[in-house]
């Protein structure tokens, strides 16, 4: 990439002399005549072949420049764990999982609870879609609304902006928000309209303010956006393929921010904050642990997961994530700030709230009794006409 862009910088510096030469040689021609001027004529048709030549080699190397750049990830913050996906390390762990032996009966898993409850129907989903979709019926729909409602009003308590958000979006968004590289397996891509489909609001709200200078004085900017998401889940043949744990579409509440980039990291330690308000109030035991290098991806420099704890797996599973990605992805996207006279790169950060079906998972089986109805946490009773207990419709 180094090397592209030499070449890129000599290409345009000799295309610069080129184009200069070009103009003197132009102001001369009118004024010469006879063998001078032929002299000048010859030289000028040069010059032109020349000219279009270093163009086309400025062009070509700033096209590999601009392509190997892009393949290239974030810059990894120096405390985060190095390993693979089973190195991360556990910063925290709040509550504590039910000792249902103790209670005296065997948990049932999120769909054997969400069929006695008339919420979950995966089978029709099959039909209708393939495997890893699913209806949301009856109590079922009113709990991801009622989950969706309570997530966007805590957020926008805390000062976010809500959104809702396009789900298809242009090439340049999701390449410059880093999901066209190593996530690219998972991505949808409408190929007649060029559009993909977003795995996470992210994309948009990241594309929000693309190829724009935000005043300095108007950060931290915050949203806070609903939409589905859609997920190839490529790698995941065979994980998770009972009930709606691991699926192909999804709603999800997700935050994101924009701030300078020297608050970034005081940021991410806010997003996560917000994430752990959002599942206390669930009243879900979960662990919060810091990711290490190699699950990152490429856009983050840092990576803290929420995990809650799911009784039948007897682990705990990931429900939220919040990623720091510095200016990354506003380089790419060409996102500034303007502080005084100075003009540069902004940081970006983003945050799940609730991604619906995994916390509909979580609740369930945390919160269900023995036969079969689940109680609701207060956090969320509101948005249910004030019902305490979903109670199965089927035995």
């Amino acid at each position: 990439m180094l090397s592209a862009d030499e070449r890129r910088r000599s290409s345009s510096v000799r295309f610069d002399e080129l184009r200069s030469e070009q103009k003197q040689l132009g102001k001369l021609i009118p004024k010469a005549e006879g063998d001078e001027k032929a002299e000048l004529l010859r030289r000028a048709g040069e010059l032109s072949a020349a000219v279009k030549a270093a163009g086309a080699e400025q062009d070509e190397a700033a096209e590999e420049t601009r392509r190997l750049l892009l393949q290239l990830g974030n810059l990894v913050h120096p405390e985060v764990p190095v390993g693979g996906e089973e190195d991360f390390t556990v910063r925290e762990t709040i509550g504590t999982p039910r000792d249902f032996a103790a209670e005296g009966f065997e948990p049932k898993d999120h769909l054997e609870l969400g069929q006695m409850l008339g919420a979950i129907d995966v089978e029709r989903g099959a039909k209708v879609s393939g495997s890893r979709f699913y209806y949301l019926t009856g109590v079922g729909a009113l709990l991801e609304l009622a989950l969706v409602n309570a997530a966007v009003a805590q957020a926008t308590a805390a000062g976010f902006t809500p959104m809702l958000t396009p789900a298809l979006v242009k090439p340049q968004a999701m390449e410059g928000t880093g999901f066209l590289g190593q996530a690219a397996q998972d991505v949808y891509h409408l190929e007649k309209d060029d559009f993909y489909l977003v795995g996470t609001s992210e994309v948009a709200l990241a594309g929000y303010h693309m190829d724009e200078i935000l005043e300095a004085d108007r950060l931290p900017l915050r949203y806070a956006a609903f939409s589905p998401c859609f997920r190839r889940e490529a790698g995941s043949y065979g994980k998770d393929t009972r009930g709606i744990f691991r699926v192909h579409q999804f709603d999800k509440v997700e935050m994101f921010s924009y701030v300078a980039p020297e608050d970034s990291e005081a940021e991410h330690l806010r997003l996560l904050e917000w994430e752990k308000e959002w599942l206390q109030g669930l009243e879900l035991p979960f662990q919060v642990i810091d990711v290490a290098t190699g699950d990152l991806g490429s856009s983050a420099a840092r990576k803290y997961d929420c995990e809650a704890w799911i009784p039948t797996q007897g682990k705990y599973r990931e429900l939220t994530s919040t990623s720091d990605c510095t200016e990354f992805q506003a380089r790419r996207l060409s996102i500034r700030m303007r502080d005084g006279k100075q003009v540069r790169p902004l940081a970006t950060l983003n945050g799940t709230l609730c991604a619906v079906p995994r916390t509909i998972v979580a609740l369930l089986e945390n919160h269900q009794r023995e036969d079969g109805s689940v109680w609701v946490p207060p956090v969320l009773r509101p948005y249910l006409g004030g019902r305490e207990l979903l109670e199965p419709v089927s035995k």
